[in-house]
């Protein structure tokens, strides 16, 4: 299987790479802006045509989209996000080969949820900020494409290469400083907003499992279990060593207000429903979060 992968050099790219790479029934050529690609191509400047032209001259099987930005303001979301993922579908109209085109997706699409649901492939998206309204259009594109196509939206990532500026690399990065300082207490904000925390890996293999698949639409890949950020902080110190205080300086009882609005835009609550994962995928998460946060304090306490 020929596979065009896109993005091989970001966070999740990087390990589906190594996913796809691991299996011998897979030839994978990697597209992207960086000077460690295959093929140097920026799809949020880089025309149809010219894609299209490379497309009919690999004639990949599967095309992978793990590009993308998440931060900056709306115009360069939109452009990374939304007007690359144009470029990635009018290509393949173009293009004879006739690839199944596997997008990758996020939970920002969906927005806030009500405490305590599960969030299935059919709710109603309401994006709560620029990120996921890029994100929300480049699903619509894909879906509305008419090409062989499957979005997994995933929820929040976790485990090693954690980007420093996510909760839970914000989090490892204050306990390494503190430890490092000799600090027996840490101050920290918005322990309260409870995520659906899905390691990297397991994203890798649901990414494998979809480009062999024929299944379409939309597809939640998460653990279908929202996990508070404070007992991820908790859980952190333990496999960390940490053995000073966590304070909360957005806990009513301190005196100080929650931190609002939350940077993804999906409020205090998100946890995915996973069976469609289950059933169409014959995917499940396989790797824990008190492994996956040993990784990204592995790769903090490195930093010491």
């Amino acid at each position: 299987m020929r596979v065009l992968l896109l993005g091989a050099n970001g966070y999740l790219g990087r390990f589906v790479a190594d996913r796809l790479l691991a299996d011998p029934a897979v030839q994978l050529t990697a597209l992207g802006r960086g000077d460690d690609a295959d093929v140097r191509f920026d799809l949020a400047s880089g025309s149809p045509g010219a894609l299209t032209r490379f497309l009919n001259a690999v004639h990949p099987g599967v095309v992978i989209n793990c590009a993308g930005a998440t931060r900056g303001g709306a115009r360069e979301l939109a452009r990374h996000n939304t007007v690359a993922v144009a470029t990635v579908c009018e290509s393949l109209r173009r293009s004879g080969c006739g690839a199944r085109l596997v997008q990758l997706g996020c939970s920002s699409e969906y927005g806030p949820s009500q405490p305590g649901s599960s969030t299935a492939e059919d709710a109603v998206p309401r994006p709560g900020g620029p990120y996921g309204v890029s994100k929300l259009a480049a699903t619509e594109l894909v879906l509305g494409s008419g090409l062989d196509a499957i979005v997994l939206r995933v929820f929040s990532p976790v485990g090693p290469g954690t980007p420093a500026g996510s909760p839970l690399g914000r989090l490892a990065e204050a306990m390494r400083r503190a430890m490092q300082n000799g600090d027996n207490e840490l101050k920290l904000t918005g322990l309260g907003v409870q995520r659906d925390f899905v390691d990297v890996r397991d994203i890798a293999r649901a990414v494998h499992a979809a480009s062999l698949s024929a299944a379409q639409g939309a597809v939640n890949i998460g653990t279908g279990r929202a996990v508070r950020l404070r007992d991820a902080a908790t859980l952190l110190a333990r496999v960390a060593g940490f053995g000073g205080a966590l304070h909360e300086l957005d806990d009513p009882h301190l005196g100080s207000p929650p931190a609002y609005p939350y940077p993804d835009g999906c409020g205090a609550w998100q946890q995915a429903d996973v069976r469609t994962a289950r059933d169409r995928l014959g995917w499940r998460p396989r790797i824990g979060l008190e492994e996956s946060l040993a990784d990204i304090w592995m790769e903090a306490a490195c930093r010491i």
